[in-house]
Order: structure tokens, then C-alpha cells, then sequence
């Protein structure tokens, strides 16, 4: 019982929820399996399993990259987190406002054809990785994160372990979601998948402007002290 309780008040579990906690609630891989399900509506389930696999893989790879270097990469190109803010923004809620204003498929197409596989497949990365699923908020939350690591070395290196395993399992819970969209969505029905799908094309573009205004004020905030510190 000792062993156990000094296991979970550890640096390495608190670190690890507070990590995987924020990163799965700004991805929200669940709320966000029906835009995937939308997306990928022309494939079979094997299919859509194949390029939920790989949105999984290519979103550890950003939430690692964001984790570990993204702060250095965002200053290699000149780009600020406002500017990430805003593009990624106008990404998402035009994403959004396409699937609010998109036709109702036809019930059953999404069942068995195989025909926009390599089409879908192309996709993954972009649009269905960055924005949609991993977007400026996963990558702005990972990189506050990853700035809060410690400086000595045994720190640094349990810090770098945990940060590993959260981007793992927060794949893990992407593969899951995506994979099982058909499931879930034979569960609510054809019509329960149209009310929920329209309710979260809404809801993603909302929070399109929402990233944005974030942004926008991030950035008159900036220009504002630096005009306060040149006056």
C-alpha cells in the first residue's frame, strides 16, 4: 500500500496526468471521430482503421516534435505563437464551416467503397493530422509544456520519459477513436450520425474563431507592451 501511494504521488504520474490530461482534453480524439468519420466517409472500416493508424503515428510525431523542439523550430522560421494561432485558426474553422454547409451522404456509403482510399490517404497528414486533430492548440499546449522541463539532468531525463509515453497514449486514444468512427456510428444511427456530425463540424468551427481571437489578442497584447516600452 506504502509502495503504491508513493508510486502515484511521484513526479512521474503527477507530470504524466497533468501532460496527457491537457493534451486530451484540447484534442478531444472522441468528440473529434465523426469530422474523421465525415472525412473518410467513402471507405470501408479496414480502410478507415489503416489511415486512423496513420493520422495516429504522423499526430506522436508532432505532439513529440512539439513537446521536445517545437519552441526552437518556431524561432528558426521567425514564426510567433499568435501567427501559429491565427493560420491554424482560419484552418480550422473553414474545415468547419465546409462540413456545416457539406451535402448529407448517401445512408450506407460509407460501408464498403474503397474507391477514395488513395485520395483519403494523401490526406492524412494534412488536413486530417494538422489542423484537425493535432492543431495550433495541441501544438501551443505541448510546447508550454516541454518549456517546464527541469535543468538538471536526471530531471531532464525523466521529464524527456514522460513526455514520450503521454504523446504514446495520446495516439493510442486517437487510434481508438478514429478506428472505431463506423462503430460508433452504426451505434447512433443514420440519423444520429447526421445531428452529431453537423454538431461537431459547429462546434469545430467555433473553435476555428476561437483560436483565432486567441491569436489576435495575443498579438495586439505585443504590440501593445512594446509600444508601452518604447514610449
Amino acid at each position: 500500500m506504502t509502495f503504491m501511494s508513493e508510486f502515484f504521488a511521484s513526479r512521474w504520474i503527477g507530470d504524466f496526468l497533468f501532460a496527457f490530461g491537457a493534451l486530451f482534453a484540447i484534442i478531444n480524439p472522441y468528440g473529434l471521430a465523426f469530422i474523421f468519420l465525415d472525412r473518410t466517409m467513402g471507405l470501408s472500416d479496414g480502410e478507415r482503421a489503416r489511415v486512423a493508424l496513420r493520422v495516429a503515428l504522423y499526430a506522436f510525431a508532432v505532439m513529440l516534435g512539439s513537446l521536445f523542439v517545437g519552441a526552437q523550430v518556431l524561432k528558426i522560421f521567425g514564426i510567433s505563437m499568435p501567427a501559429l494561432r491565427i493560420a491554424g485558426g482560419l484552418v480550422v474553422a473553414a474545415a468547419g464551416w465546409s462540413m456545416l454547409h457539406a451535402p448529407t451522404a448517401a445512408p450506407g456509403a460509407h460501408a464498403t467503397s474503397t474507391a477514395n482510399f488513395a485520395i483519403v490517404q494523401r490526406m492524412a497528414f494534412f488536413p486530417l493530422t494538422i489542423p484537425l486533430t493535432t492543431g495550433p492548440g495541441t501544438i501551443a499546449t505541448a510546447i508550454a509544456i516541454g518549456t517546464h522541463r527541469p535543468d538538471d539532468l536526471d530531471g531532464l531525463f525523466t521529464s524527456s520519459i514522460v513526455s514520450f509515453v503521454v504523446a504514446m497514449a495520446v495516439s493510442a486514444t486517437i487510434y481508438h477513436a478514429y478506428s472505431k468512427a463506423g462503430v460508433m456510428a452504426r451505434l447512433f444511427g443514420e440519423e444520429g450520425t447526421s445531428v452529431v456530425t453537423r454538431l461537431s463540424a459547429f462546434l469545430l468551427l467555433c473553435v476555428g474563431v476561437q483560436i483565432m481571437l486567441t491569436g489576435v489578442s495575443e498579438l495586439a497584447r505585443t504590440i501593445l507592451e512594446t509600444a508601452s516600452r518604447t514610449s
